[in-house]
């Protein structure tokens, strides 16, 4: 074999060793541990990693989180990420999925109806009483979630429709590629009033306003295990945990709802 030959072998040999390693499972998976890949939206992030943590201490098996806007993350599960469990922030996401075929759909649940607030920081000069008043002129700029892909993004510009302000207000606003991302703005000063999630706003330290549900569709959000997840039977037992007394209890807290129940501040 001569030299170029050999430089030849040496490259596909390298080639194939980096694409085995972008094959592997996570560590944990490797070694025996359970883990379960829970894809869900962002205003779940202070639930979700409470019940996760419960999830692990009373089951052993360790809940990872992908936190994002709900239709970047149903793009990734089209694509065919190793997602076990998708909890979406509307549930037409699901049932988009499910015309796919890609969730089991035995396992679909509704988990909560979301609601909408308009927040500040506690330190702001802006005070906001209703949604009218983000039409005011010291109002220079309001965050909300890209309406193209985040759920709590359409109820906003929604809300802001139905109250005859989106001409007034559409100027003034700041995309965020999620709902987390819309509050980070208003927190660091780069917008003055973010429409968010209620879930975001009743553990923070901001003043905020809640949004008439009547002014937007509903926000039902709901949950399904992926087809051919890697744990399918975890990832069922997670589900479950959610929509447990447990679990209602703790998405109570958060401000994640379901019909009937009362809203928690």
């Amino acid at each position: 074999m001569n030299e170029s030959h050999l430089r030849f072998v040496v490259v596909v040999l390298a080639a194939l060793s980096l694409l085995s390693c972008s094959r592997r499972e996570p560590a944990s998976r490797q070694s025996g541990t359970r883990e379960i890949i829970v894809a869900a939206a962002s205003d779940l992030a202070p639930a979700f990693e409470e019940l996760g943590q419960q999830f692990e201490q009373e089951t052993g098996t360790k809940v990872t989180f992908s936190f994002g806007s709900t239709g970047m993350l149903a793009k990734q599960i089209e694509n065919g990420a190793p997602i076990d469990l998708f909890a979406a922030a509307n549930v037409e996401f699901i049932n988009q999925l499910e015309r796919q075929g890609l969730i089991l759909s035995e396992t679909k649940a509704l988990y909560a109806r979301g609601r909408i607030t308009i927040w500040t920081r506690a330190d702001s000069a802006v005070k906001i009483e209703r949604i009218e008043d983000l039409a005011r002129t010291e109002v220079a700029r309001v965050a909300i979630a890209n309406p193209e892909h985040a759920p709590y993004g359409k109820a906003a510009r929604e809300a802001l429709e139905s109250s005859g302000l989106w001409k007034a207000v559409e100027p003034k606003l700041v995309f965020g590629e999620n709902v987390r991302q819309t509050m980070q703005y208003a927190e660091t000063g780069n917008a003055d009033a973010a429409i968010t999630a209620l879930a975001l706003s009743v553990r923070s330290n901001g003043r905020w306003t809640l949004i008439p549900e009547e002014l937007h569709k509903p926000l039902d959000q709901a949950l399904a295990v992926i087809k051919g997840a890697r744990l399918e039977q975890e990832a069922r037992r997670f589900a479950e945990f959610i929509n447990s007394e447990q679990g209602r209890y703790k998405m109570r807290k958060y401000g994640f709802i379901l019909p009937g129940e009362a809203t928690a501040r």
